[in-house]
């Protein structure tokens, strides 16, 4: 009886490690699809880089690219002018950028002219000029949900005409102002300008003498001035859909300003009118509290770029992004902060956003153009204007770099997830 039971059971255990060896031939280990990166890429953590597509857009250049994480381009747009800075994609596979007219009679860094609106075969779908003597259109444009598009100009104010205001100038001055246009019509539909909410303590017998101090919703003019005119250089702006609100980086201030687009184009003009009911006068403002002579509140910006809004689908949302030049040090710095929930600006008090997060590094440096937009898994993707892009996580650490290798210098980057209407749109091939 021992004999069977043992010729049974040594028949089992030979079927037993016969399948298993047969399993191990039959089923053999994946491996890993081998990641193969280009020369630009100086930095890339795996375990912590957000797989998705970058917006390369090359500053005044005639190319935008979208990248992967690979450093591959995965599509590219060249265009016949040069770009006036700011480009982006839309929903719909369009871009809207801005773009350098033809011989401008006003050519400071930045300048545009003319807007655009591109349809994915290259054609032009919509067009617009905003260049002369008096004006010019410059840096940034945004769509709004509306279908009009916002965007920043320069408009001329003689000398004579500053001076009359309080001005201490010899030379014409280029304020700034927020024009909205419908593409549609053509036609201007809402105007905002700087020269209309002034306050100046300097000529007690000229119109808009006051304390800077006690009236922090209106601009001191006096506050920076250059030889050219350029007295303000606003460079970026944002559009806050849910309290119709805008915010504009303001770079020779080192500010952010917080206009209620709410109101009519002539309450725009005036001190009344509008959900807040302080007419075109600024609703908010920070980053540096001595442009407004207040002693409260710590100065953050020393020239500033990019007031990005954080909106509800990423980490952060209802923040605000700005990229800090860092023109009294060696780094720039991108600062994160919370906007109040009820804006206020009240004269000898700390009126300064709390501060959420921010990144610096030894290395990260450049004193004009810039930018910072928030990922999907919480990273920050930031454009440094003559170098590249750098990913970092919320601890800071960096999870992955590109470098242009010299051969291009940018103004901004945006992130684009794979499934976004965007990158469908377009039907690219993204690997």
């Amino acid at each position: 009886m021992k004999k069977p039971h043992f010729l049974f059971c040594f028949i089992m255990l030979t079927l037993i490690s016969n399948c298993k060896n047969d399993d191990d031939i039959l089923i053999p280990e994946e491996e890993e699809e081998e990641i193969v990166l280009t020369d630009n890429i100086e930095v890339y953590d795996a375990d912590s880089v957000e797989n998705s597509l970058v917006l390369a857009i090359e500053n005044g250049g005639t190319e935008a690219y979208l990248l992967n994480k690979s450093g591959n381009r995965v599509y590219e747009w060249t265009f016949d002018t040069r770009l006036g800075n700011d480009l982006e994609l839309l929903p719909d596979g369009k871009l809207i950028g801005m773009f350098k007219a033809e011989n401008p009679s006003i050519n400071f860094g930045g300048y545009g002219g003319v807007i655009k609106i591109i349809n994915i075969d290259g054609t032009i779908n919509w067009e617009y000029t905003y260049s002369s003597t008096e004006y010019l259109a410059h840096h940034d444009v945004e769509m709004l949900p509306n279908g009009n598009v916002l965007f920043l100009a320069w408009e001329k104010v003689s000398a004579v005409d500053a001076q009359q205001q309080g001005i201490d100038t010899t030379v014409d001055i280029y304020p700034e102002t927020l024009i909205e246009v419908n593409p549609t019509t053509n036609q201007i539909v809402w105007k905002w300008n700087s020269f209309d909410h002034l306050i100046q303590d300097q000529f007690p017998s000229l119109p808009n003498f006051g304390s800077v101090n006690n009236n922090p919703n209106l601009l001191n003019l006096n506050y920076f001035m250059l030889d050219n005119g350029d007295i303000m250089h606003a460079n970026g702006i944002d559009y806050d859909e849910q309290e119709d609100i805008i915010y504009m980086s303001v770079n020779y201030y080192s500010e952010v300003w917080v206009i209620d687009h709410s109101t009519t184009t002539l309450e725009a003009s005036t001190h009344m009118g509008g959900n807040y009911n302080k007419g075109g006068d600024l609703i908010y403002r920070f980053g540096n509290p001595e442009a407004y002579n207040n002693t409260l509140g710590d100065r953050l910006f020393f020239n500033n770029h990019f007031p990005n809004l954080l909106e509800d689908n990423v980490p952060g949302e209802g923040n605000i992004l700005v990229f800090v030049n860092g023109s009294n040090t060696t780094q720039s710095t991108v600062y994160e902060l919370e906007i109040p929930e009820t804006l206020n600006l009240l004269p000898n008090s700390n009126n300064e956003p709390q501060l959420v997060w921010s990144f610096t590094d030894p290395e990260l440096q450049y004193a004009r153009v810039c930018g910072a937009v928030r990922l999907n898994n919480g990273n920050t993707l930031i454009c440094e204007g003559d170098y590249g892009f750098w990913e970092v996580t919320p601890s800071n650490e960096i999870a992955w770099k590109y470098s242009s290798l010299n051969t291009a210098q940018f103004w901004r980057c945006y992130g684009y997830q794979f499934d976004d209407p965007e990158i469908l749109t377009l039907d690219i091939d993204t690997n």
